[in-house]
């Protein structure tokens, strides 16, 4: 089957409207993007929290229409109830059917992270069996072990877990902002003796509890505002610059040893570091493709 792609640019003030107005005239699903996408006059719409974003100055909808639909009479139909001015041009494109749950299994395969640690997708096999097998279905959550930040961290995770002192014993960890899981899972499979996540997305915990089943690990997760208040031995953090800023005091008091943040650029270590200094011996301890990891421990 062969679906109808619908493209129309049109000025910014008119787009909502009409992309609603097409949705009403029969597309089976709208979307709009930057028209502009791919030069140099791109508006990136995706930020940390906080940031300045320009609007597009040019969109583009997209519209989804079925094989036996008139596209054409569609957008005349959507313009006349919308009110838009008429667009100067539009453009179809047809969409071949394919099987898009098989597509987007393949971008993702498994991931060696260090000697004797992998990432393997739920629906693939472990490369290594005896290894460390992270068995992970991302769900709605991040985490696939394919970032490089996600990456810094479980090979931090793997060196202090495994190097661990015997004397201190297994130590207890706590994943904040944990995602699909993927850190808690780590730490529970590489010998902590407890995993906590943290997420403040409930979603993030449902995908964090089903990746922790089919992994046989046991971790314990809770919303922010139920977490219990106890000091782990091991905080780790994988979100975004800012938000670690503003986190700075909670995850300080709640790490009682070793800290490890990760979601940084490069050009952002300074702000972050500045914010932990107080509390910790914190510096750089890796870096990939711009990104940094940074640990410390307490003072």
């Amino acid at each position: 089957m062969h679906w109808q792609t619908l493209l129309v640019e049109v000025a910014a003030p008119d787009t909502e409207a009409l992309a609603d107005a097409l949705l009403e005239a029969g597309a089976q699903s709208v979307s709009i993007e930057d028209a502009d996408a791919g030069s140099a006059t791109e508006a990136p719409q995706f930020a940390e929290p906080g940031a300045v974003l320009r609007p597009w100055q040019r969109n583009r909808i997209v519209a989804l229409f079925d094989p036996d639909s008139a596209p054409a009479v569609a957008l005349d139909a959507a313009v006349l109830a919308s009110g838009c001015d008429a667009p100067s041009a539009f453009r179809m494109e047809r969409l071949v059917d394919r099987d898009w749950v098989r597509a987007t299994q393949q971008q993702f395969v498994p991931i060696r992270i260090v000697e004797g640690l992998w990432v393997v997708p739920s629906w693939s096999e472990p490369p290594e069996p005896d290894a460390v097998n992270l068995r992970i279905d991302p769900g709605l959550a991040f985490g696939t072990g394919s970032h490089p930040t996600t990456r810094l961290v479980l090979a931090w995770l793997a060196r202090e877990l495994r190097n661990a002192n015997g004397e201190r014993g297994d130590p207890i960890v706590l994943d904040y902002g944990c995602g699909s899981g993927i850190l808690t899972i780590a730490a529970a499979k590489l010998g902590a003796a407890e995993a906590f996540g943290v997420d403040i997305d409930p979603q993030a915990l449902v995908t964090t509890a089903e990746n922790a089943a089919r992994n046989h690990a046991r971790v314990r997760l809770f919303l922010p505002d139920a977490l219990p208040a106890f000091c782990a031995d091991v905080v780790v953090a994988n979100i975004l610059a800012r938000p670690l800023i503003v986190l700075a005091p909670l995850l300080s008091e709640r790490a009682g040893r070793r800290i490890a943040l990760s979601g940084i650029l490069a050009d952002q270590a300074g702000e972050v570091l500045a914010a932990y200094r107080d509390q910790f011996e914190i510096g750089v301890a890796g870096e990939e493709d711009g990104w940094v990891l940074l640990s410390g421990d307490r003072r």
